[in-house]
């Protein structure tokens, strides 16, 4: 087989050749560009009086001041810098100019001008563009002609050049290209008779600087140049002010509960209060009505952990609360110490932090003791040996640790009538701790096991749940839906897994109780049991999954936790309905409705759900049978177009949630649906990089194609319309910023920089000017994953990759602008979204399932902010302040 030639190998070589030979010529040619980029700095170093840029019969501009253009630039031709693809690198391309050959910061572009500033380059950087060439705006450098002789050819004369020439001249205007970059400006005050390299303006970021004479300003991500243009309402950078928005987040209801995939989670307290978690968050829930009636009531909430809860205790005083978290990671990749907080129901204040340093991966199990009055906490971690530990609750201190066992710890509990005992549940084992000494000696403390045995009967696969009888035997659940009744015994030597103690733990007895796995057990104060989990569904609806946690409420109520992340009220004779519910998958797609305190979400569990903000209920629910990823209202509210992962889109009537559209545009994922504010057309961004736009009824019900907006090289990822319905403003995945004339024929406006002005119905683009301030130093361009500017355009909301919703300025044109930021989200932050009247702020999270509602404190009144903006770009640093 060696040797031997492949029928491709012969074309493959060829190429192979072909691309080296061209890496060559590159090479070479980059250092012709070097060395001409340098003699074309120190040629822009020099001051040169303004009499002497005057040729013969072009006399300059008053007040302009201007450069020598290095010999080897042809009198016709400005350099362009565009970018290719994804890729960083430049290159010139040579567009011919009508203006004036000695033109430099001349007058402002002609009526009717295609050109921008910087050429045909997408202002993030996109090579989707193009156009001819012209003057441009005022204040943009430009490279002085020579005079024109009359036998010197135009650049698109047939003739203009001998091939010979050409690379040289193209090698030249390249590096005057390169030189353009260098000039700078902080102020729009030097423009006219002010020489730009006189004021090249402040240290530059690393993220941000401004250039062309103060008009625009420029950022990177990942190391491509994304230029924005700054408005002309704004006369001086400096004077406008900085600082957080006097405006404040309150959290005011979180919908969901995880019950999916966690336990240990759902008690009453003392108070009456029903104490749950979901993300980062532990909600303290009080139920309005009786029972088996509407839920209402209010909602508390502790916000004192910094990652995922994972597990609750509550003290034998109904009152102190005992919550562990999960370990987490930073922004920055590194991982962060699991702890376990105990902390005042009734004021919400911490009393103690337990075990930081101690833990690893996160707390999977916790139970208070009983016997003494809660004196102890014994916690299971989630590292790989489950490390069992017992702790003394008023000092934090470690009385006694043991590595528990390499298979999964479900459930940790006290005897309730002797706290050296102590029980733990998993995978296929129930262990029977005795915990001895230790009590105020650190770490003196012993802890020896007994495994329970399961003789003559089935070892089930997993033991989620147990609970302690009066009579002090105890009950587990397990994965084959029986009961077992555990009691201890003389220890018998022919007896396998006795542990080698004088006594052992056994099956007393064994009922079959469920279908499927038990998961809760709960013991009643009168002595009775209920078990609930399982396939059978024997004490709720089946379509509110299966029964996750049981608690005791007042008198005969009951509190049900299920597997589809619902909280259930009521009791056994008059049946359960839902108090809370939420999604049970990740979440993205977000919309609030125009006239309505209501919002709308989807998701990954392809659920549809419309959830009344006033009463904190969900209105109703569909099946999307496909992912959702994005919505919006009509502006009737009337009805709602839904975008789905395979490219199709319906629109539904939101009284009768009856589909009365079903498109498909591409086979790929939709990521923004966004209807114009007349509500004539519907803009839809697909992954194929294509925006489909459409004609749509005054209703909302029916919708004919209208056009194609093509010219993104990547996926579109956020857009918004004009306050006129007549043009768009996208983003891609390559950090493009493209407009469109939609009324004019989904056309790509070609020149940016005449889009400054323009006035937008609503901001959820993540790229732009009035908002490039909240992207943090050194983002990777994915940091941020949606951003929503309020009605009264005071403020601006911003959901980033690391749990936080932050609250900015608008406009929030300051490099490392400051904000206030809210944890409480336990995955990235998905969508924000204000409700219509901005009265409250909806966010989501991602995997973590839960939508967050917040109440907007501060807003200094209604109505529009004033037409001149109040924020603008620094290079100063700025922290965000934590609330």
């Amino acid at each position: 087989m060696d040797g031997a030639a492949g029928p491709g190998d012969g074309p493959a070589r060829e190429a192979l050749q072909s691309l080296s030979q061209r890496l060559r010529v590159q090479e070479q040619e980059m250092e012709l560009v070097k060395a001409a980029l340098a003699e074309a700095l120190r040629l822009l170093r020099l001051q040169v009086p303004p009499s002497s840029l005057q040729g013969s019969g072009t006399p300059a501009p008053p007040g302009d001041s201007s450069l020598a253009a290095p010999p080897g630039l042809p009198p016709t031709c400005t350099p362009s810098l565009v970018s290719r693809g994804t890729q960083t690198e430049t290159e010139v391309e040579l567009k011919s100019s009508p203006g004036p050959p000695g033109l430099s910061n001349g007058p402002p572009a002609p009526q009717g001008a295609s050109e921008e500033p910087s050429g045909t380059q997408s202002e993030g950087g996109g090579s989707s563009s193009s156009g001819a060439g012209s003057p441009g705006p005022p204040g943009i450098l430009r490279p002085l002609q020579p005079p024109q002789r009359a036998d010197t050819p135009r650049r698109n004369s047939s003739s203009s050049s001998s091939p010979s020439e050409r690379p040289r001249q193209k090698l030249s205007r390249k590096a005057i290209s390169s030189a353009n970059l260098l000039v700078r400006s902080g102020s729009t005050e030097s423009r006219g008779g002010k020489d730009p390299l006189s004021s090249p303006g402040g240290p530059g970021s690393r993220r941000s600087n401004y250039n062309l004479e103060g008009i625009s300003v420029k950022m990177f991500l990942r190391g491509r140049p994304i230029t924005m243009y700054i408005p002309s309402g704004i006369r001086s950078l400096e004077e406008l002010p900085s600082g957080p928005p006097p405006e404040t987040l309150s959290l005011d209801w979180v919908y969901g509960y995880r019950g999916r995939d966690s336990r240990s989670n759902l008690f009453v307290l003392r108070s009456g209060e029903v104490v749950y978690f979901i993300a980062c968050v532990v909600v303290l829930y009080r139920p309005g009505g009786g029972p088996g009636g509407p839920g209402g009531g209010g909602q508390r909430h502790y916000r004192g952990h910094t990652d995922c809860v994972r597990c609750l205790a509550v003290h034998p005083d109904g009152v102190r609360v005992a919550s562990g978290q999960t370990a987490g990671v930073d922004k920055d990749g590194k991982p962060l110490q699991p702890v376990v907080h105990i902390w005042d129901s009734e004021t919400l204040l911490k009393l103690q932090e337990i075990g930081l340093g101690a833990f690893e991966r996160g707390v999977g199990a916790l139970a208070f003791s009983a016997a003494d009055q809660g004196a102890f906490l014994c916690v299971v971690d989630d590292s790989n040996e489950h490390m069992l530990s017992v702790w003394d609750c008023s000092r934090g201190m470690k009385l006694a640790e043991i590595k528990s066992t390499n298979d999964s710890v479900l459930a940790v509990g006290f005897n309730p009538r002797d706290s050296s005992c102590i029980v733990t549940s998993g995978k296929s084992h129930v262990h029977f701790w005795n915990w001895s000494g230790g009590v105020g000696v650190p770490g003196n403390g012993t802890l020896t096991r007994k495994q329970g045995v399961f003789g003559k009967y089935k070892k089930p696969k997993f033991i989620p749940c147990f609970v302690f009888l009066p009579d002090g035997d105890i009950l587990t659940g397990d994965s084959e839906g029986n009961i077992l009744t555990w009691g201890r015994s003389p220890s018998d030597s022919k007896t396998p897994g006795r542990g080698g103690a004088k006594e052992t733990y056994g099956i007393v007895a064994q009922a079959h109780a469920h279908e499927g796995s038990i998961f809760a057990l709960c013991l009643r104060r009168d002595g009775t049991v209920l078990s609930g989990g399982g396939r059978d569904r024997r004490l709720i609806p089946e379509h509110f999954g299966a029964v996750r946690a049981i608690a005791e409420g007042l008198g005969s109520e009951l509190l049900v936790g299920t597997t589809k992340n619902a909280l259930l009220r009521g009791d056994l004779a008059q049946g359960f309905s839902p108090v809370i519910q939420g999604h049970t998958d990740e979440l993205w797609g977000l919309c609030t409705h125009p006239s309505q305190n209501r919002f709308l979400t989807c998701g990954h569990d392809r659920q549809l759900c419309l959830w009344d903000g006033e009463s904190h209920a969900l209105a109703w629910s569909i099946d999307l049978k496909e992912t959702g990823l994005c919505a919006d209202f009509h502006p009737s509210g009337a009805v709602v177009a839904v975008g789905l992962n395979t490219g199709r889109w319906l629109v539904l009537d939101t009284e009768t949630r009856e589909i009365v559209s079903d498109v498909i545009d591409g086979n790929e994922q939709l990521s923004v649906v966004r209807y114009s504010p007349d509500g004539l057309y519907l803009a839809i961004g697909s992954h194929d990089n294509v925006i489909y736009i459409y004609s749509v009824s005054s209703d909302g019900a029916k919708s004919s194609r209208f056009g194609r907006c093509m010219g993104h090289s990547s996926f579109i990822t956020h857009l918004d319309w004009s306050k006129d319905g007549n043009f768009i403003m996208s983003n891609s995945g390559d950090y493009e910023i493209l407009y469109w004339d939609v009324a004019g024929g989904c056309k790509q406006l070609k020149n940016r920089y005449e889009s400054r002005d323009r006035e937008w119905a609503t901001y959820t683009c993540v790229l732009g000017f009035h908002v490039y301030g909240v992207w943090p130093d050194g983002s990777d361009g994915t940091d941020i994953n949606s951003l929503c500017r309020s009605h009264n355009e005071r403020v601006v909301a911003v959901a980033d990759d690391f749990c936080k919703v932050h609250l900015f300025q608008y406009p929030c044109a300051r490099a490392k602008a400051p904000s206030r930021m809210y944890g409480g989200h336990g995955s990235h932050v998905t969508s924000v979204r204000f409700t219509h009247d901005d009265s409250h702020l909806v966010s989501l999270g991602g995997k973590d399932a839960s939508i967050f509602q917040w109440r907007v404190l501060g807003a200094g009144g209604a109505g529009p902010a004033p037409a001149t903006p109040s924020r603008t770009p620094s290079l100063s640093p700025a922290s965000s302040l934590d609330v």
